[in-house]
């Protein structure tokens, strides 16, 4: 059975692009386009696919807020970010959004083949060019303290360096100096790289990122 594919993308180029490449798959079928998220969420909502291709920039609704809807909702549908916005960032606002999928407008055909075929499965897929921060084969991290964890998992939910330290009754200086151990463990350079090699070290599971505050 072909998988059914909405494409939101507020570009006409972009979206009639991905449209054709989609129609061309013989295992893809694309149900719907939509140009902003409010017509993303709507077509979501009554026609139920089973993976959506989601611009996170668009007008009316972003691709955040209609993934967290779908999550929400409890729907049965597997969301890829799609974005031409390669900072990091976005890759964990995708994640805790609900997200199964994050890919650059730059990736190849067989990439995006494999990425709607993956989060079709209920897999987690990240684009290759992001998962590059997790390469690091040969290298095993110092564990981190109970602390450490909670500190990187606050920060994970978008929290600054004083909004954590408010939560764990803690200075803004203890949560920099948490911050730059865990860096040094994990062999980053910032808050997303360090969530992307702990997600990959199993210092953290994908369950405790995406847990509701």
């Amino acid at each position: 059975m072909a998988i059914r594919i909405l494409l939101a993308d507020d570009h006409p180029l972009t979206r009639s692009g991905i449209a054709e490449f989609v129609r061309r798959e013989p295992n893809f079928e694309l149900i719907a386009e939509a140009e902003d998220g409010v017509e993303a969420w709507n077509l979501i909502k009554s026609l139920r696919p089973d993976v959506v291709l989601l611009d996170i920039r668009m007008p009316e609704m972003n691709g955040v807020e209609v993934a967290q809807k779908v999550k929400a909702e409890g729907l049965n549908t597997a969301i890829i970010m799609l974005t031409s916005y390669d900072a990091q960032q976005y890759v964990i606002a995708s994640l805790r959004a609900g997200a199964r999928g994050f890919v650059l407008k730059t990736v190849s055909p067989k990439e995006l083949t494999t990425a709607i075929t993956t989060v079709a499965k209920g897999c987690l897929y990240l684009d290759p060019e992001v998962a590059s921060v997790m390469g690091m084969d040969d290298f095993s991290p110092e564990p981190l303290s109970t602390r450490e964890r909670e500190v990187l998992l606050l920060a994970a939910q978008g929290l600054s360096s004083k909004e954590v330290a408010r939560r764990l009754f803690i200075s803004e200086r203890t949560v920099q100096t948490h911050l730059a151990s865990i860096y040094d463990k994990l062999g980053s350079r910032n808050k997303t790289e360090a969530l992307l090699l702990a997600l990959k070290y199993g210092v953290v599971t994908l369950e405790e990122l995406l847990e509701d505050d």
